[in-house]
């Protein structure tokens, strides 16, 4: 296998940090593309890309906080500027599934005439553990909108996988792939299963988004924050087609996605979710 150069935007994040690691187990050479690297790389400084990008072979994409937000398109097509003076080979994005904002983004990395692969995940199960919804489970209440609605949560752990895949092999070049879980569940479906695999009392309130908006507008978090949630919450959960399960995952693993509750039964074995003031005994 040729040992490539490939540089992974948001190398330590969620998916990036996994990506990372599965390319050094095959010898790559990874560049982790972070404000806190050397060349740092930090969507708010585009003057300095050029040296992330640097020797680069093939770049992994992801947008913080989401490609919905104003501001994300033309990032996009600055990096894909960027990219094409570096003679950068190919771009493998991480979009969401349902994103009308996002599939502007996609475009751009489409009609780049770079090759390319688009990986458009549905929500993550580590947004339970490694992000927004761990406090709320920490103390034992959460309250959410949308409480009906079936979510086929995928896990970054597979997501990571088939962005290596894309990375490294050709046949890959040109598709768009929608990653979910086996199956879908509501919130409640989804706190009740942390509840039991974690021996935790949790109670679930459904709520509006209005409702939800400003709870967290009272907490005083920033207002960009707090319109990417409603954003996600309104439109994109909102979306039925979001509630679809596809067989991405299987058809390029060989093999099926982690299922929630696997993701489940792995976490509680961990310190994460552990908080004596709410466990059960």
């Amino acid at each position: 296998m040729k040992t490539e150069n490939i540089l992974v935007i948001g190398g330590t994040g969620k998916t990036g940090r996994k990506i990372v690691n599965l390319l050094k187990e095959t010898d790559h050479k990874v560049r982790i593309g972070s404000r806190s690297t050397i060349p740092a790389f930090n969507w708010h400084q585009p003057e300095d890309w050029s040296q992330a990008l640097s020797e680069m072979d093939k770049v992994y994409i992801t947008y913080q906080p989401d490609l919905a937000v104003p501001g994300a398109l033309n990032s996009i097509e600055l990096l894909v500027k960027e990219a094409k003076k570096a003679d950068v080979k190919k771009l493998v994005l991480l979009s969401g599934k349902g994103e009308r904002e996002a599939e502007l983004c996609e475009q751009v990395i489409i009609h780049s005439g770079l090759d390319y692969t688009i990986i458009r995940a549905s929500w993550f199960n580590q947004n339970f553990s490694e992000s927004f919804l761990l406090d709320p489970i920490l103390d034992g209440f959460v309250a959410l909108p949308q409480a009906e609605v079936k979510i086929p949560f995928v896990d970054t752990n597979d997501i990571a996988q088939v962005a290596v895949k894309a990375l490294l092999d050709e046949k890959h070049n040109g598709k768009i792939y929608q990653l979910t879980g086996p199956s879908a569940l509501t919130f409640k479906q989804a706190i009740n299963k942390i509840a039991e695999a974690s021996n935790r009392n949790i109670t679930f309130l459904p709520i509006s988004v209005q409702e939800y908006g400003d709870g967290m507008r009272k907490a005083k978090l920033p207002e960009d924050f707090v319109w990417l949630v409603e954003y996600l919450f309104s439109e994109v959960l909102g979306n039925p087609k979001n509630s679809e399960v596809t067989n991405d995952v299987e058809k390029i693993l060989k093999r099926k996605p982690i299922s929630f509750e696997e993701y489940a039964e792995k976490t509680a074995r961990l310190p994460v979710w552990k908080n004596d003031i709410n466990q059960t005994l």
